[in-house]
């Protein structure tokens, strides 16, 4: 059996699946750190008042490879968010914000795993 439990901490979502498993053998708990409702928002409402000049969906082969628990692809070109939506966004240790193509990413710094994604959001 399955629980899915949602946590929101402040403006953090973190999502929690608790997985029953038989007696004698260990539980296993993942947590996935994601874009909360009000963050995708936020984004979604910057992207559609403010024209990003230039941006362009990625080649579908490499757009792919934009799903949540792939690493980033190498040599993709990335860029910081714009710095005004930046300041409204919560920061996260050792996560960022990232555009790629159209889209919007929350990237772990250290490994380069995607932890969520907003496609399409950049005009």
């Amino acid at each position: 059996m399955k629980t899915l439990l949602r946590l929101a901490l402040g403006p953090v979502a973190v999502l929690a699946a608790l997985v029953a498993v038989p007696s004698g053998a260990s539980a296993q708990v993942g947590v996935e750190i994601v874009f909360s409702t009000q963050e995708r928002a936020q984004i979604r409402e910057f992207y559609a008042s403010h024209h990003q000049a230039g941006a362009r969906p990625l080649p579908p082969g490499i757009r792919k490879r934009l799903a949540r628990g792939k690493p980033l692809p190498p040599g993709i070109a990335k860029q910081t968010l714009p710095s005004q939506l930046a300041a409204v966004l919560p920061t996260r240790d050792g996560y960022q914000h990232l555009q790629v193509g159209v889209d919007v990413l929350l990237v772990e710094v250290a490994t380069g795993l995607i932890h969520d994604v907003l496609m399409d959001v950049i005009r």
